[in-house]
């Protein structure tokens, strides 16, 4: 990959990423308080909504920016005919790639995040530090997994040059019927990662902590928040895709101008 193109996705998929989860941070909220064992009332209904904000902030653009540079170069090192039936297979590879690299960001950002978002009342560094006293740093990579292969499912990006509004429209609607889905996946990785350690569902076991909401709670438990993460993931396809190609752009453009 060139090294204009390769700083280019960096900004860009940062920029685009902390726009997203900002903007959209209270339908997050309250998708995690619907998922929560408590309940969402007693996880804080719609009260302090955007508690984790800071957790959030501070692992979007590394895990935005983290993602876009791996499906980049892991594309570029692929590299196949335009016309080649390999096309497809090349964009999924990069694709899952990309996940497995920038979850190792997001999901102590998710943890600590989660976890705030359903006691309000407690500071954000104070829960990270709980964290790390209680279970060390596998503490912050609990539900890696599951996070993983909830992203791994969905995760794409166009590649041919399009406008960016087309690109926006697409992202929403297949990140809509994504996120429904992939609700469940979300669901069991909530559960993980909000046990108390010790706990049987804390041993990161997708299949059992998805059994454990089925036992207990049914359909229902296994598609909570299934409507704010439709609605949170379209509208973030849409304002992730389109800001991305908009400042990939705009940078590249700059970048050919510049001396």
């Amino acid at each position: 990959m060139d090294g204009p193109g390769f700083m280019a996705s960096l900004v860009a998929g940062g920029v685009a990423g902390v726009s997203v989860d900002l903007i959209l941070f209270p339908l997050d909220t309250i998708k995690t308080r619907l998922q929560s064992p408590q309940g969402f009332n007693k996880a804080g209904g719609f009260r302090g909504i955007y508690a984790g904000v800071p957790s959030a902030a501070v692992g979007s653009f590394p895990n935005a920016a983290a993602f876009f540079i791996t499906y980049e170069y892991v594309k570029w090192f692929l590299h196949t005919d335009s016309s080649s039936y390999l096309t497809p297979m090349k964009h999924m590879l990069a694709a899952s790639a990309g996940e497995v690299v920038a979850c190792l960001i997001r999901v102590p950002s998710e943890v600590v995040k989660q976890r705030a978002q359903v006691s309000a009342s407690t500071r954000t560094f104070q829960i990270f530090s709980n964290i790390l006293y209680e279970e060390g740093i596998q503490g912050l990579y609990r539900g890696y997994k599951s996070t993983v292969l909830r992203e791994a499912l969905w995760s794409w990006r166009q590649d041919h040059v399009v406008d960016s509004w087309q690109s926006a429209v697409c992202g929403a609607f297949a990140g809509g019927f994504a996120a429904a889905v992939t609700t469940p996946l979300d669901v069991a990785k909530t559960r993980i990662m909000l046990a108390k350690a010790g706990s049987s569902t804390a041993n990161g076991n997708v299949l059992s902590a998805l059994h454990g909401v089925w036992q207990s709670q049914g359909l229902a438990g296994l598609f909570a928040g299934v409507f704010p993460r439709m609605a949170a993931i379209s509208l973030g396809g849409f304002i992730f895709l389109g800001a991305y190609d908009h400042t990939h752009r705009l940078l590249l453009e700059v970048g050919r101008k510049s001396p």
